[in-house]
């Protein structure tokens, strides 16, 4: 199983240049990836968001080996020929370590209907299976294309026990289960989805023993810090090693 550091860029670090210096520190530490929330706005207290992009690409130059990305981003608020564009970018400026996370997103602070964007889930799940669809095609169209071959691999989020979106996932190459409470729950997923090299991704606080969700069949084990990441919580975390 690999581990990797998940932090939102809230505030005090919604700062690109903190992110890609705890990225560079947790490459040194061993970890196998860094990877950010992705949103507009937030809810209060929460004021300070950074873009997830621009500090991902910050990332990638202060890095040589660690995997990056964005989890998740909602598919259905991005022009599926710009994602591409800035996906193969940015693969292509890492290395070939681009992980694209993408879901449905949720409107609970206020990120889709104040901004005009659809909020409708199902209109939201359309979008992103047609979205997808449409992002493989320009990766193939376009020139440069992304570094990775055959493509970017693509995790899929899914809001246990919703089984429409673990359906989705089976279909690219990782499922990313959130509101899990126990191994057990991430096991009845795991039978759902394709053998490995599919990734399947769990999310848990800083001290979670890891091998329990491991043994429930996670590829994946993230060390995240909610909503409010204080930067000396993540700096410890990244110290003690994966």
């Amino acid at each position: 199983m690999k581990r990797a550091i998940f932090v939102a860029p809230f505030g005090e670090l919604a700062d690109a240049r903190a992110l890609a210096s705890l990225a560079a520190r947790a490459e040194e530490r061993g970890w196998d990836g860094f990877f950010l929330w992705d949103h507009v706005r937030y809810s209060p207290p929460t004021l300070a968001v950074a873009d997830p992009w621009i500090a991902l690409t910050a990332i990638a130059l202060a890095t040589e080996r660690v995997v990056l990305g964005p989890l998740v981003t909602p598919v259905s608020r991005r022009r599926p020929h710009k994602l591409a564009r800035e996906t193969a970018t940015l693969d292509r400026l890492s290395g070939g370590r681009l992980i694209l996370g993408v879901g449905l997103g949720s409107d609970h602070h206020g990120e889709f209907e104040d901004f005009g964007e659809v909020s409708e889930p199902r209109e939201r799940a359309r979008l992103l299976d047609e979205g997808l669809d449409l992002l493989v095609r320009h990766w193939g169209d376009f020139e440069p294309r992304p570094l990775q071959v055959p493509r970017i691999p693509v995790w899929v989020a899914a809001r246990y026990p919703n089984r429409r979106p673990v359906r989705r996932a089976a279909s690219w190459d990782g499922l990313f289960p959130i509101d899990l409470e126990t191994p057990e729950q991430l096991a009845e997923l795991v039978a759902e989805v394709p053998a490995p090299p599919f990734d399947v991704v769990v999310t848990n606080p800083d001290g979670t023993d890891p091998r329990p969700w491991a043994d429930a069949g996670a590829t994946w084990c993230l060390t995240g810090f909610g909503t409010e990441p204080g930067r000396d919580a993540v700096e410890r975390a990244i110290a003690a090693g994966p």
